[in-house]
Parts: structure tokens; C-alpha cells; sequence
């Protein structure tokens, strides 16, 4: 008899979570936030940041209930599924303040010309705009993948109107998108 072992490793860890901290397995994790400097070291959205040391910002993380106590998040017990959710509305959230930046927010950090106000940021700071332009693409991508994943698991994508009106703002503003047009 021939065994698949690819096959029967899939099966095993299916629909298993590993707690980002310590990678104990399980079918469910605390998922939620912490301030606690130490967890920049396996958060996902941290893994980018160069300076991990002195990090107070608040990051969503997955982790076993022993790890949520030693990084003390704010979270709550999760399925795959829930955990999929939370993190697609962190996603929404990240590319809903890229866009606001994007259509308006970086006029008060920015010294600028009050004859300037009326200009987009690719106009007035081009290189800070491809910065920040770069980082929605980047979180474009993210929620394809994360998209993806509900569809792949038969599970309805939440709110799934949001993606049309986000496509509306971004090409109001007249920029392009990933996420259709």
C-alpha cells in the first residue's frame, strides 16, 4: 500500500491555526490586538517594520491562549473562518486610510502652498505619493488573497459590498485599482 503523504498531512492540519508567537497548532486561536512591544516580532503586519524594538502600535495578532496572556491581547477565542473575517476588516480598514490619505488627509502633514490645495499628492510630493501608492497596492493584493481564501472555502466573503464602493472611491479619485473598475 502507497501512501500519500502529502495528502494525509493536508488532512490532518486541516483547518488547523498556529499561534504566531509559538506555533502551537490548534482549531482555534485569540485573535485580536495588542500594544505589547515584543509581539512586533510575529505580527504580520509588523514583519516589514526594520525597527521591532520599541513598538507601541497596535497589531492584530493569532495566538494560543498562553501567548495571549504573556502579550496580553484584547481578543476573542476564533475559528479559521472568524479569524479570515477579522483579519479581511483589518485589511478594509488599512485600505479605507490609505485612501482618505490619498484624497486628502496628507494636506494637513504637509507644508504646502494654500495655491497647492487643490492638487493631489502625485502633483505636490511625488515620491511620498509612490510611497503610499505602493502600500495600497500592497494591500490590494493582501485582500485579493485574503478574498480568495473564502471563496476557496465556500464561505461568504463579509460584506461583500464593500469592495464596489471602495473601487468607486479610488477611481473617483482617479487612481487605479486591483480590485476591479
Amino acid at each position: 500500500m502507497q501512501v500519500d503523504w502529502d495528502k494525509a498531512i493536508n488532512e490532518i492540519l486541516a483547518e488547523k491555526m498556529a499561534c504566531q508567537a509559538c506555533n502551537a497548532l490548534g482549531e482555534e486561536m485569540i485573535v485580536g490586538y495588542t500594544r505589547n512591544a515584543e509581539a512586533a516580532e510575529f505580527a504580520l503586519r509588523c514583519r516589514d517594520c526594520t525597527d521591532k524594538s520599541d513598538c507601541d502600535a497596535r497589531k492584530l495578532v493569532v495566538v494560543c491562549e498562553a501567548c495571549a496572556r504573556t502579550y496580553r491581547v484584547n481578543g476573542q477565542r476564533m475559528d479559521e473562518a472568524a479569524m479570515m473575517g477579522v483579519m479581511l476588516d483589518e485589511c478594509r480598514h488599512n485600505l479605507e486610510e490609505s485612501v482618505d490619505y490619498l484624497a486628502g488627509y496628507w494636506k494637513e502633514d504637509a507644508e504646502i502652498e494654500y495655491e497647492d490645495m487643490d492638487k493631489g499628492l502625485d502633483e505636490v510630493d511625488p515620491e511620498l505619493f509612490r510611497e503610499e501608492d505602493s502600500w495600497r497596492l500592497r494591500l490590494e493584493e493582501e485582500y485579493l488573497q485574503l478574498h480568495r481564501w473564502f471563496r476557496e472555502h465556500h464561505q461568504p466573503v463579509p460584506d461583500p459590498g464593500w469592495r464596489s464602493q471602495y473601487v468607486e472611491d479610488v477611481i473617483g479619485l482617479g487612481y487605479t485599482t486591483l480590485l476591479g473598475d
